[in-house]
């Protein structure tokens, strides 16, 4: 039972780093709250749909941006859902940036939207790689025969 104590202690470590650092905030506990024994995948389906609608937006920014004529209003729509979806996980320096992104397509500031869809998209890798590495730590505990320590 050491390895479970040991893997606990690992994930909070963790995940404290990942709060400290402004990476997740406590809506990722909030989430964590609604998971229970009737819905035990619940963070994980919810983390992998944002990971879904996230590459889609960040594809839909990218060929937005890239147009002739570009169109800030569909732009701002793209990011306002992303900024949700963020906010949703607890992503907050995605939806920090989000919040920066929507002040530009205000302004029609084609190069600080696209400065800002290179920020947004390397915030979004980062906390994908960390979320990533965060369900595997949940899985070994799980495995382990342990409890998610939250």
């Amino acid at each position: 039972m050491e390895i479970v104590g040991q893997l606990q202690r690992h994930y909070l470590d963790f995940f404290t780093s990942l709060n400290r650092e402004g990476f997740l905030d406590d809506q990722f506990v909030q989430l964590h709250k609604l998971q229970d024994e009737s819905n035990p995948d619940f963070v994980v389906e919810v983390v992998s749909l944002y990971f879904e609608d996230s590459e889609k937006l960040i594809n839909n920014l990218t060929t937005a941006l890239q147009q002739r004529v570009v169109d800030f209003k569909q732009i701002d729509a793209h990011v306002h859902q992303f900024k949700g979806s963020s906010s949703s996980i607890g992503a907050q320096r995605v939806k920090n940036l989000c919040v920066v992104f929507r002040d530009y397509c205000e302004e029609k500031n084609l190069d600080g939207c696209l400065k800002c869809l290179q920020e947004v998209k390397h915030e979004y890798y980062i906390v994908k790689n960390k979320l990533e590495t965060m369900i595997r730590l949940e899985r070994q505990i799980l495995e382990a025969g342990g409890t998610i320590p939250i």
